[in-house]
């Protein structure tokens, strides 16, 4: 089939008029003779956005590679024809949260009508939440499933759909074999007609505010507030996205002061109109919290992603504003949580296995259980025993008994916990993290990241590094070399290649699961903080030099 004539029978059942205005067009185009609409077409329908262990995700728009009205209503037919055989009889429940993105609404009432329609109980959050909500409901209120429709940090162009199972998952996101299952589900939809032929029903449930006060409630106890946080400043901002609310709400409960607000990123705006991405990790974004925390006097800067499952922080330094790396934030957490478990039988601290060995040295230190996995929170919250998990992109599992994923709200409630009791002492954040480090040794962690138009220069990478094996980077010889495409006994496999160095350091290689980008994770230690930052700095030249 060419791209026209699969172009001209997607317009046939799209029944979102802006999509089907920019598909059309673009057929005319190609119709009379235009390049460049042709060239558009024939990668609009090449294939068709995959369906994974991260849900979908990719930017708005017409046709299969793209997120979009038709695609969102294949995924849900499918996802429901998945879920109905899962039940066995039985009439499975799902619940469906949405954020502030483009579309976001709309995709997740389509699931909704799709979902009842199918013959399912379908249960529409109140109104735009964060994803941890939605986590934290399928729980809640013992549902088969949960759909969030987000795409978390993207670009302001993209959209998701995150997909979460209920039962014997205990609420966490999927994971093989059940993400290949709702493929082929979704493929059988998309094979078999138009999506206008579904059946839909505009019966569904609208969840009560008290799954939202639950979660609140629950949230608040993570680390209600002590006497020393009275007075504390602090800034926050929302990244344009759905945090603030619930943030709030959960504040009030818990007895923290409220913080000054970035008023311009507080609200929900979809267009992301004060950032380039809206991700606390690129470069620019937190500029204006840094501002607004140096009118105000703050003690620290917390900052949400726009569906509020991460967290960021910043401190202030005699020179400006310090970001902690996610690894700081995961070290301080990670210790926190093993004071707390320290005696318990089975207890476990968990990371991605590209998040900082610190995590093990900890663990090691309270006689806890420590399991490095592969990235993602589907497999961090799956680890046995687990009573903190965090990953070095911002995320962090504080309270795997009420949210089965990374929660960028109860996180920053237990950095609030932190610093109210370090104030009750005359301490920092920052004195916090070098007392760790004269704990536990000092850890430097760093990244080289590849942003990419063609996702083939990074398989080609990857094949370049397999075909030729590095022996070294810079003056670190490489004493092991892990291809996790070929994992050992018990580790579960992935495209990542993982080189132990010499004195302790590492370097690891993977492609982003969510961006179009090859990722260098580095990690080095020392005797000092300088001398593991004098490695880290050496490290990343070395690793740039070798990726070109």
């Amino acid at each position: 089939m060419t791209a026209l004539t699969a172009a001209r029978a997607w317009l046939a059942q799209d029944p979102d008029p802006v999509t089907r205005e920019e598909l059309a067009d673009l057929i005319d185009r190609a119709e009379a003779g235009d390049e460049s609409a042709s060239t558009d077409l024939d990668e609009r329908f090449a294939g068709r956005l995959q369906f994974g262990t991260a849900g979908l995700r990719g930017a708005l728009g017409a046709g299969p590679m793209r997120m979009n009205r038709v695609l969102v209503a294949q995924a849900a037919a499918g996802f429901a024809r998945f879920l109905r055989d899962r039940a066995e009889g039985s009439v499975p429940s799902v619940v469906i949260g949405y954020d502030g993105r483009r579309n976001s609404d709309v995709f997740a009432r389509d699931s909704a009508e799709l979902f009842q329609g199918a013959g399912l109980r379908a249960i529409l959050l109140p109104r735009m939440l964060p994803t941890p909500v939605l986590a934290f409901a399928v729980r809640h209120l013992g549902a088969a499933a949960g759909v969030m429709v987000t795409a978390s940090h993207n670009p302001p162009d993209d959209n998701g759909y995150k997909v979460y199972l209920g039962g014997s998952d205990d609420g966490a996101q999927i994971v093989s074999p059940a993400d290949a299952e709702i493929a082929a589900a979704i493929q059988e939809v998309a094979d078999g007609g138009s999506v206008a032929e579904l059946p839909r029903s505009d019966d569904y449930a609208i969840a009560d505010e008290d799954v939202v006060a639950a979660y609140v409630a629950r949230t608040a106890d993570v680390s209600p507030a002590p006497d020393t946080a009275a007075g504390m400043r602090w800034t926050y901002t929302a990244m344009h996205g759905v945090g603030w609310e619930t943030m709030r709400a959960v504040l009030e409960r818990a007895g923290y002061p409220l913080p000054d607000v970035v008023a311009e990123q507080i609200e929900p705006d979809g267009r992301f109109p004060t950032v380039a991405f809206p991700n606390p990790e690129e470069p620019g974004a937190m500029d204006l919290s840094f501002e607004t925390a140096a009118r105000s006097g703050a003690e620290l800067v917390i900052a949400n992603d726009p569906d509020a499952d991460r967290v960021a922080v910043a401190v202030p330094t005699d020179t400006g504003w310090r970001p902690l790396t996610g690894n700081d934030i995961g070290l301080l957490l990670g210790a926190r949580a093993a004071r707390a478990a320290e005696g318990v039988a089975g207890a476990a601290l968990a990371c991605s296995l590209v998040s900082s060995p610190g995590l093990g040295v900890i663990a090691e230190r309270h006689g806890l259980d420590w399991h490095e996995t592969l990235t993602g929170f589907k497999w961090i919250s799956r680890a046995p025993g687990m009573v903190f998990g965090f990953e070095e992109a911002l995320g962090y599992l504080v309270n795997p008994e009420t949210v089965r994923d990374k929660d960028g709200i109860s996180a920053a409630v237990a950095v609030l916990g932190l610093a109210a009791e370090a104030r009750g002492r005359g301490r920092t954040i920052a004195d916090l993290l070098d007392e760790l480090a004269n704990e536990i040794g000092h850890f430097a962690s760093g990244q080289v990241s590849i942003r990419v138009d063609d996702l083939s220069i990074i398989d080609r990478t990857m094949a370049s590094l397999r075909a030729d094996p590095p022996t070294s980077f810079g003056d670190l010889a490489v004493e092991r070399a892990d291809d996790l495409l070929e994992p050992a006994d018990g580790e579960t496999g992935g495209n990542i290649l993982r080189y132990l160095l010499a004195g302790g350091s590492r370097v690891i290689f993977r492609p982003s699961g969510t961006e179009p980008k090859l990722k260098a994770y580095l990690d080095t230690r020392g005797a000092t903080a300088e001398e593991a930052r004098d490695r880290l700095a050496d490290l990343e030249e070395a690793v740039r030099a070798r990726l070109g």
